[in-house]
């Protein structure tokens, strides 16, 4: 495979003409530990053309992307919204197919940046990749709310405005989430199918996988639930390579169109893997805690409660954002301390100044 990479372009209006004028159509699949995945699709009158973007926290964005390229490289840290691509071919003599990758770093802070890939061009094709970190259950919770609630907060909007322009793209887009469950399916009244598809992957189980069972048997049953009322396919993934080797297949079947797998995990002592559409409700169960309990959580819904009983156990940490993080130079994840102490010299030294700017207008004030 062809694989090439560029910086990415961040003017939404430019992207999105490009993607117009070459007949794009994009996917956008994401992260829930700690960031996004965002694929997108399109066509050009040479083959297809898909595009992923990635949204995570330092959960492995580009370890996946690079896998799914057969890249050999070591991934680098994320910064901000970048981009690469990759091609395929479909066989001798035919046109390659194009992946597009869109990584967003800074996990949950940078959550605005979506709405440069995701547009009412791009939205038909795109798919959600979430990847959550295993490894810390008190953050998964919140982090994977703030992800999925922004970002379908986002698509909603976009789906609304192309609503006005093509009624019928955004009709077909409402019909089509409902695509991975059957009609007769017991759960089908009970479930809030994303306006997307989304795949959900769960990170470094090779560290989930030595946690207390009561433990890990909350976290999968939890997900479980959250992926199948969002109409999501669930998987769990480590640096194993039969585990890379089942994920880089849920995402080339985003990336190039490949046939979904069918097989199915849902044991807690072993990596999930649940293609969307195949669990429900009564496979899951009800949230692990006593029939006699439920009543004090004072659910109005069931991801209410779902997320009440997991927060029990695991309560969440403080997860900052921009709101918090008002000048982006001084967040702690993009530390780099020759940097950083050229920077304070640096501002040191213009209070400095200013303070003997300040007294020599007062000098001036004085004399006059």
């Amino acid at each position: 495979m062809e694989v090439k990479a560029k910086e990415p372009k961040l003017e939404k209006s430019l992207f999105s003409s490009l993607a117009v004028k070459m007949g794009f159509r994009y996917f956008m699949f994401r992260n829930l530990s700690s960031g996004i995945i965002d694929v997108y699709k399109g066509f050009e009158k040479c083959g297809d053309q898909k595009a992923a973007v990635l949204l995570d926290c330092g959960l492995g964005k580009t370890t996946i992307i690079l896998r799914c390229l057969d890249r050999d490289e070591p991934a680098k840290p994320t910064l901000a919204l970048e981009y690469t691509y990759g091609r395929r071919a479909k066989g001798h003599n035919t046109p390659k197919d194009i992946a597009h990758f869109w990584e967003l770093g800074g996990g949950t802070s940078l959550l605005d940046l979506i709405s440069i890939p995701i547009t009412s061009d791009t939205l038909r094709t795109f798919s959600i990749v979430l990847v959550l970190d295993l490894s810390k259950p008190n953050d998964l919770w919140p982090t994977m709310e703030n992800l999925l609630q922004a970002t379908r907060s986002h698509v909603d909007k976009v789906l609304m405005k192309l609503g006005r322009t093509n009624s019928k793209a955004a009709s077909e887009m409402r019909q089509k989430r409902w695509s991975n469950l059957q009609k007769e399916h017991p759960d089908r009244e009970l479930i809030d199918p994303f306006p997307v598809p989304l795949v959900i992957i769960g990170s470094k189980y090779d560290i989930f996988q030595d946690f207390d069972s009561e433990k890990r048997k909350v976290i999968c049953k939890t997900l479980r639930f959250v992926a199948h009322y969002y109409g999501a396919s669930l998987m769990f993934t480590s640096k194993s390579e039969a585990l890379l080797l089942k994920m880089r297949g849920v995402v080339n079947q985003l990336a190039f169109g490949i046939d979904k797998s069918k097989s199915i995990c849902v044991d807690q002592n072993k990596p999930l893997f649940i293609t969307a559409g195949l669990d429900s409700l009564c496979q899951i169960g009800r949230p692990p805690v006593p029939d006699n309990d439920i009543g004090k959580f004072h659910a109005h819904t069931p991801m209410e409660l779902w997320k009440k009983v997991y927060e029990k156990l695991f309560p969440p940490k403080r997860i900052s954002t921009l709101k918090d993080i008002q000048d982006p130079a001084r967040d702690p994840q993009y530390v780099e301390s020759d940097v950083d102490e050229m920077r304070i010299q640096k501002d040191q030294e213009l209070e400095q100044y200013k303070k003997n700017a300040s007294k020599s207008w007062k000098q001036i004030d004085l004399d006059s």
